[in-house]
């Protein structure tokens, strides 16, 4: 083993410093290959599930079976022209992409997809990859603000007071997660859920609450308003075009649903752990794409299920309900976990955690249905106070 600080030559008898930058390319040509391959393959499956639940045909016109439309669609987007207004600030504008791109870029050094298969292991991952997450939000205010447009520009203040807001209850999942594992490391955490052990069985709610943050914070239905069609504009992309916008809706939208589908992955579905990973640790990359990908066909079929919120039905549902609901959780997750030894307290946080899961999914309908019910009461009384006689 070389001391520290001392580059080792490569393979072949490579220079050392030519081999730490061709090491240095490599992984960053497989790390952006995966994210443009991975988002194509999940626009590609989002259609495909989108067209079958919806008794569509869905996308078949190019290569067989519709198999190549993605690609299509990428090859269209990067040969676009690049329009923007004369009157933008043209620096800011033209590197906001790059700002909310790359923090999802750089999430991938610390995902561990299997033993030994990750890009540093740090004792602080999980709050590295909280620190990214928050940095997307500067890229969507500055593309709002340097596209000198007002509609962009409240666009990126809303979708960034989204953004902040579901941090909350976000980062609150994640602190119950390491009271119970006691670490920050993905790899202890992932290594702590063996066979059935899984955090998902004992901490139902603090994934629950993560997993509804996690659908307002890559702006998917039901929290994807910049692009709704009930704007009259797309928000903080309205000056955008090209391959601008599709590193904004695309890329980066589609590698953050895979970034935060791979923390919920090793946070509570065991990370790599499955059958035979023992005997072939390489077995463990292939268990990892497969929960990975069982959380992001979850994110397509709430798409297919779900009407979008107002944005006051959004922000009332955070900070009047999910945030109550993750700050309980928290408070009686720590309390229990010091009173009770184990294995009494992790049997008694399962407990609470299923019956927080079961009082949210009993009372948000009935308050829902109070909520309608108190509207039509007040159309009903606006309405005859409106035909009443006049005096």
């Amino acid at each position: 083993m070389s001391p520290p600080g001392v580059l080792v030559p490569g393979p072949f008898g490579i220079d050392p410093l030519v081999w730490v930058v061709l090491r240095l390319l490599i992984a960053v040509l497989l790390v952006v290959g995966l994210i443009f391959n991975g988002a194509l393959l999940q626009i590609l499956m989002e259609r495909k599930l989108q067209a079958w639940a919806q008794d569509r045909v869905g996308p078949y016109h190019v290569g067989p079976w519709g198999l190549l439309q993605t690609f299509a669609d990428a090859l269209k987007l990067i040969g676009k022209e690049d329009v923007r207004s004369r009157f933008t600030d043209a620096a800011f504008f033209l590197t906001a992409p790059a700002i909310t791109f790359t923090p999802m870029v750089a999430a991938w050094v610390v995902i561990p997809f299997a033993p030994g298969v990750q890009g540093i292991d740090i004792n602080i991952g999980l709050l590295y990859l909280s620190s990214l997450g928050a940095m997307g939000v500067l890229g969507i205010v500055i593309a709002g603000w340097a596209s000198n447009n007002k509609y962009s520009l409240i666009g990126g203040l809303r979708s960034a007071g989204q953004l902040i807001s579901y941090e909350v209850p976000q980062i609150l999942s994640l602190v119950t997660v390491v009271l119970l594992a006691g670490s920050l490391q993905l790899t202890k955490i992932a290594t702590a859920q063996p066979g059935l052990q899984l955090n998902l069985f004992i901490l139902p709610a603090a994934f629950l609450t993560y997993f509804i943050a996690a659908l307002a914070e890559t702006n998917r239905t039901p929290f994807d308003l910049p692009e709704a069609e009930s704007e009259l504009v797309a928000g903080y992309l309205t000056e955008y075009s090209g391959m601008r916008w599709g590193t904004f809706l695309a890329l980066t939208e589609y590698g953050n649903v895979t970034i935060v589908s791979s923390i919920m992955t090793t946070l509570w579905l065991g990370g790599w752990n499955g059958p035979l990973v023992d005997q072939a640790p390489i077995l463990g990359v292939l268990w990892f794409t497969l929960k990975v990908y069982v959380i992001i066909v979850a994110f397509m079929w709430i798409r297919l299920t779900l009407p979008r919120f107002r944005i006051d039905q959004l922000m009332n549902f955070c900070w009047k309900v999910l945030i109550p609901l993750t700050l309980t959780n928290l408070f009686v997750t720590a309390t229990l976990k010091v009173a009770l030894p184990a294995p009494w307290d992790l049997i008694a946080i399962g407990i609470l955690n299923w019956g927080l899961v079961a009082a949210f999914i009993v009372l948000i309908p009935r308050l829902q249905r109070r909520r309608l019910e108190r509207l039509r009461e007040r159309l009903r009384t606006e309405r005859e106070r409106t035909l009443a006689p006049t005096a």
